[in-house]
């Protein structure tokens, strides 16, 4: 529910305004009648925007006021107004408001105003966290990068630069390009064209020719290989340009030109792909953290226990030996916990990076499955739950990787038993398909919604209030099992009725040539 803090000094118009907002579904989080109040009020109830008279008859009227709140807490504001005066909307147009509405504010406009502001408002917070993952990316790069704006002007220098140019981003921010990367040809010493210049004029990358020297600030020339790209934005229009360059006094050769235009293609795939990234990043440090501690908490508290129970005198050896073994049991699983924890991450690393190494080996299933599940006979007991079988007769041996077929399986068969409630059952059916191998494992009891079959798969997304037994997880499993299915040239699916959910494995009887998506 979105939250406006209203901030008007006529009682009737309040009471108007608060009636509409309140008709289109928005909740008024409190009224103010002043500069001072709404300042308050911000601060105090932090709402989701703020619908503010520019008009108060008060010390301080709506304008400074909003521009106190948005330096203070970034919360974003629409002006009302009945005046439209040259000089008022000069004076607001300073503070970057999201958006106007003049009186008298008629409901249709009122709703549009919001929704407009809200969403311009998430954008600017999009925008802001693309900039600063853009910024960290440019400044831990290895060569000199300069960014410039549509005026040719500097905007950003990565410390690689201040080193090349002797000189500061605070030195030269805003300097013309012209005026702070300065190059000439090494034989003839002549002025060489600035790529910069042509990237922004042409709307193409371009690359200097061999043999050129930067001049730095204090007068060192520094030869160089660089290239400029074009910035552009959702309407590909020009917006500025990058330029990236090396100092290549030790070796100067042709590669180093195509290198650098290989990065400034890099770079901009960065960009392209900074966002995904971005959100990649909160959902691995909101998992992965957690069941990284976790573990790390049980065995110190583990390692505690034991130290007590080692440095005290017992007269019961029995009872001593049956608290220490507690847990020494307690460091092994919460150790294999986290050894797991670790190799799922080096896994899906690998799998990522396409360096995953197959190794195959022929595999009789029957006998293999009977192997697999043997290992889970125990948790089944204690579980309440029953395995069952069903082989095709015949069944073919199979080429594949042993390690990622049991990889596979075995996090199927842990989803199963983790989600399964007691008393219900788990089926594992093999059987060759045209050129394929199907398996498919089944457990009853639980079932998926349809919005989350595909998210299931998603690296790092584990489905709300789903693990019955509480066992945690990072969300890296299923990812990892459909990875490891390409890989081997097969796929995943999943299917779930009310009362029964399935994965279906596919893999060839032969190996082919493929890759990780």
């Amino acid at each position: 529910m979105v939250r406006i803090l209203l901030v008007e000094d006529e009682r009737i118009i309040a009471r108007d305004i608060r009636l509409s907002l309140e008709n289109l579904g928005y909740t008024v989080a409190a009224i103010a009648s002043s500069g001072e109040e709404a300042i308050a009020k911000a601060a105090e109830l932090q709402p989701d925007l703020i619908l503010m008279d520019i008009r108060l008859e008060t010390e301080m009227d709506g304008i400074q006021a909003a521009a106190h709140i948005w330096r203070d807490f970034q919360i974003p504001f629409i002006y009302a107004t009945g005046y439209s005066d040259r000089s008022t909307l000069e004076r607001a147009k300073v503070t970057n408001p999201f958006g106007y509405i003049l009186k008298p504010i008629e409901e249709r406009e009122l709703y549009v105003a919001v929704e407009t502001a809200l969403q311009r408002f998430q954008l600017s917070i999009e925008l802001q966290r693309r900039e600063e993952w853009l910024t960290a990316i440019l400044r831990g790069m290895g060569d000199g990068v300069i960014v410039v704006n549509a005026d040719a002007q500097v905007t950003f220098l990565n410390s690689v630069a201040e080193q090349l140019l002797s000189t500061s981003q605070e030195a030269v921010y805003n300097h013309p390009i012209s005026d702070v990367f300065q190059i000439v040809h090494e034989e003839t010493l002549a002025p060489v064209e600035n790529p910069v210049m042509a990237a922004l004029n042409q709307g193409e990358i371009k690359a200097l020719p061999d043999h050129t020297l930067l001049i730095a600030g204090n007068g060192r020339m520094i030869p160089i290989a660089d290239s400029a790209a074009p910035l552009r934005d959702e309407h590909y229009t020009i917006t500025g340009a990058v330029l990236v360059f090396r100092d290549i006094t030790e070796k100067r050769q042709a590669e180093e030109r195509s290198a650098a235009l290989a990065l400034n293609q890099q770079l901009q795939n960065q960009m392209a792909e900074m966002q995904r990234l971005n959100q990649l990043k909160d959902d691995f440090l909101s998992t992965v953290s957690h069941e990284l501690r976790t573990p790390l908490a049980n065995i110190k508290m583990a390692v505690r226990m034991l130290e007590v129970i080692l440095n005290q005198p017992t007269q019961h050896p029995s009872h001593q030996k049956e608290r220490t073994d507690r847990y020494l049991q307690i460091l092994q699983d919460q150790c294999d916990r986290e050894l797991n924890l670790v190799n799922d991450l080096l896994d899906f690393q690998k799998l990522s990076g396409d360096t995953y190494n197959i190794q195959l080996t022929t595999v009789p299933l029957a006998e293999w499955i009977h192997q697999l599940t043997e290992g889970f006979q125990a948790r089944l007991h204690n579980r309440q739950l029953t395995l069952h079988t069903q082989l095709a007769p015949d069944l073919p041996a199979i080429a594949v990787d042993i390690v990622a077929l049991d990889r596979m399986v075995t996090e199927l068969l842990n989803n199963a038993c983790k989600y399964s409630p007691p008393g219900e059952q788990i089926v594992i059916t093999i059987a060759p398909v045209e050129s394929q191998i199907q398996l498919d494992i089944c457990n009853t009891g639980v079932e998926i919604a349809p919005d989350e079959f595909d998210r299931i798969f998603e690296p790092f997304y584990r489905i709300p209030q789903s693990d019955r037994w509480r066992q945690g997880g990072t969300g890296l499993g299923l990812s990892l099992v459909k990875k490891l299915a390409t890989v081997l040239g097969g796929s995943i699916q999943v299917e779930s009725t009310p009362n029964q959910t399935c994965f279906t494995l596919r893999l060839p009887l032969q190996p082919q040539e493929t890759s990780p998506s």
